[in-house]
């Protein structure tokens, strides 16, 4: 069967970019090299999903090679009656890149100006004339179940009918209100059609940002970073009265169109930003060519980095709410949320293993950081659990809690005082009405948990007031909770110090039966495989015996995340070759890990050069199993360990997932305070997919 995709919608606006996306996604993780294709697009060398998909899969090829032919010049030849011409452009383009990949995913067009039956005939020739399965997209939105089943079938008769070999069928942004209906009527389809899929209506993905309308209008940006222009604009507001009748117009989510020299509005609609008697509106749009005073301008810059961006345009303001009202969402490389949304929306709807089974793709040796960090995300979906983040008002907490939530990735409980976080959310235009948010200082559990620390910790000199005080710290409140089984694990250290976070856990949640100490390890994702180092966080020189314990437990972990462990127990000589305290210590660990798990691969001591270089464990260790070949490398103390994770991260930009605590009776791990939202995502999924290994 072929491995090749063309993704195509049967209209205009069916959501197939957000389809392309998850598909990419799924195949990216299978590994191999993936290539992208469009056909034919209106501009070969600005198409905005080109720049997504190549950004997001780093994709080798220029823009143009992915390309068969642009729009315009595809609708001269079809004028001029030279259809197979056209035809045969794309197919040379196409196989020109399909020679460079293992396989190829296809986007067909976009049914924006064209008619739609021609369109739907010209993506059925390009699937078969690329040998592609067809991946037909119908859309839901606003449509009713009979109707939307009515599409489905005619989409798919219309495809065979022109001899296309349909892999399934994806039914698109439908309603929340219309699933149960429509999938009870797609059970009761004749037998024998091909799968069909739904994905229901996600809202955020129909709304525009303040910078696609940035982008779409070509306007300045006079204030606001990134995440400012990541703001989804709900409605639009032409400012053309005063300020004490226009704030009565103020809604959430507004951006707010004036003339540039209207400093009362613009003033008016900062401050209101900033009042919590206001709703808090997306961005100001400033028309007319025109920019505020000087004065103006220098009031706002002592305001410090303005809340939300201000875009500057030099139409007037009836154009310029005319255009920025009829510009649509898009997927943008450098938005996580949309794209975070989109994946969700996908995976919630595709059977991945069962769409994966019907292509008959083989699951690569290579691992890259995006196929590890997607394989920790569906692990975690697979058995949702609930994690406990101490760290509520940060923002890089909230940003990844709104991812995690999009993903449908694990039931997240922010710890702080709840209106101060609910501000913090609603000043970051972020989307989580559904989180819980518990205030340790108040909450109903903080006597209940006073009472048992002071239980485990008496013998310490702790006391019932003691306790009791403790228990306003977020880090003990959220392992508490842990240890009660109010939540599956937790996750903290964006703000907080190491021994902030793990504390706690040392003190209530102890180690596991026959485990002997807590260590760590990181997850080092390398251009094209995923190595375990361990121990880089928390032992500072670990004799024989715990070097041993930091093994087992770190292939423990690696296997638990799907990196086959083979262990490399490190030292300065390899073999046989050196003598020493200290790598006879290494020496030692590795006779003890061979007699406690003799099942388990290792080899120590070990050089790192030998542990990972083929070439030269043929030299330094010939027939071992793990020289030049290891995944889980053991370092013989803490100094050597931390350095050298950070030099390899830093030298290779590396992926560094961790640490990772290991030996806890529940899951417990700590953030680096640079961490990026992309590390606590991960790290939350970590924690999850540890807490389903734990249970009995």
């Amino acid at each position: 069967m072929a491995q090749n995709i063309y993704v195509t919608g049967a209209e205009h606006a069916s959501g197939k970019s957000a389809v392309v996306l998850g598909m990419m996604e799924l195949l990216a993780n299978r590994g191999g090299r993936v290539g992208f294709f469009r056909p034919i697009v209106a501009d070969p060398a600005g198409d905005p999903l080109i720049a997504l998909l190549a950004q997001r899969y780093r994709l080798p090829w220029p823009a143009v090679a992915m390309v068969g032919c642009g729009a315009a010049e595809a609708r001269e030849l079809i004028a001029a009656d030279r259809y197979q011409e056209l035809i045969t452009r794309v197919l040379d383009q196409y196989k020109a890149l399909e020679a460079q990949c293992d396989r190829v995913l296809c986007a067909g067009t976009d049914f924006a100006g064209g008619a739609a039956p021609i369109e739907l005939g010209l993506n059925a020739d390009l699937a078969n004339n690329l040998g592609c399965l067809a991946l037909p997209v119908v859309c839901g939105y606003h449509r009713a179940a009979p109707d939307i089943v009515d599409a489905i079938v005619s989409f798919q008769e219309s495809l065979e009918e022109r001899g296309c070999d349909i892999l399934a069928t994806v039914a698109n942004r439908i309603p929340a209100a219309a699933m149960g209906a429509l999938a009870g009527a797609v059970a009761a389809l004749p037998a024998g059609r091909k799968p069909v899929y739904l994905i229901r209506e996600e809202p955020s993905l129909d709304r525009p940002t303040v910078g696609d309308i940035a982008k779409a209008l070509r306007a300045r940006v006079l204030y606001g970073d990134g995440e400012a222009l990541h703001r989804e604009v709900l409605d639009y507001k032409v400012a053309a009265m005063l300020l004490p009748d226009f704030l009565d117009y103020v809604a959430a989510g507004s951006l707010i169109i004036t003339p540039g020299d209207r400093a009362d509005i613009i003033l008016g609609s900062l401050m209101s930003y900033r009042s919590k008697a206001y709703p808090q509106i997306a961005g100001l749009l400033l028309t007319g060519g025109l920019t505020p005073p000087p004065a103006v301008l220098r009031l706002i810059e002592g305001l410090g980095e303005p809340p939300v961006a201000l875009l500057g345009v030099a139409a007037d303001t009836f154009t310029a709410a005319m255009e920025a009202s009829g510009v649509g969402a898009a997927l943008a490389p450098d938005n996580p949320r949309k794209i975070a949304a989109a994946l969700g929306a996908v995976e919630g709807g595709i059977d991945a293993a069962a769409l994966l089974e019907r292509m008959a793709l083989p699951r690569s040796k290579r691992v890259t950081p995006l196929m590890f960090e997607h394989d920790l995300i569906q692990g975690a979906k697979r058995s949702r659990r609930h994690i406990v983040l101490p760290e509520g008002e940060e923002e890089r907490i909230l940003r990844a809690a709104e991812i995690l939530l999009l993903r449908d990735v694990a039931q997240i409980t922010l710890l702080g005082n709840p209106e101060a976080v609910r501000g913090k959310i609603d000043a970051l235009g972020l989307h989580l009405g559904q989180v819980e948010i518990v205030d340790p200082l108040h909450s109903e559990q903080r006597q209940r948990f006073a009472r048992t620390y002071h239980q485990l910790r008496r013998h310490k000199g702790i006391s019932e007031q003691m306790a009791f005080d403790t228990m306003a710290d977020a880090s003990y409140f959220g392992t508490m909770m842990v240890y009660h089984g109010l939540a599956d694990g937790m996750v903290s250290g964006s703000v907080h110090t190491t021994q902030h976070t793990i504390r706690p856990a040392f003190e209530v949640i102890k180690t596991k039966p026959g485990a002997a100490l807590v260590s760590s390890v990181f997850f080092m994702c390398l251009e094209d495989r995923v190595l375990v180092y361990g121990d880089c966080a928390v032992n500072p020189n670990p004799s024989a015996q715990e070097l041993a314990e930091i093994a087992i437990l770190a292939a423990e972990t690696a296997q638990m995340l799907g990196v086959e462990p083979r262990v490399a127990m490190l030292s300065y000589s390899t073999g046989d070759s050196g003598k020493g305290e200290d790598v006879e210590r290494v020496r030692e660990a590795t006779r003890l890990v061979r007699a406690l798990r003799p099942e388990l691969k290792v080899e120590g001591p070990i050089q790192y050069d030998a542990a990972v270089d083929a070439s030269v464990a043929r030299t330094k260790l010939p027939g071992s199993e793990v020289a030049g070949n290891a995944t889980v490398f053991i370092f013989p103390d803490l100094n050597t360990g931390n350095n050298t994770y950070k030099a390899v991260q830093r030298s290779t930009n590396g992926v560094a997932i961790g640490p990772i605590l290991q030996g806890l009776n529940k899951p417990v791990n700590d953030l680096s305070r640079g961490c990026t939202v992309t590390d606590i995502v991960n790290t939350v999924a970590i924690t999850a997919i540890q807490a389903q290994a734990a249970e009995p």
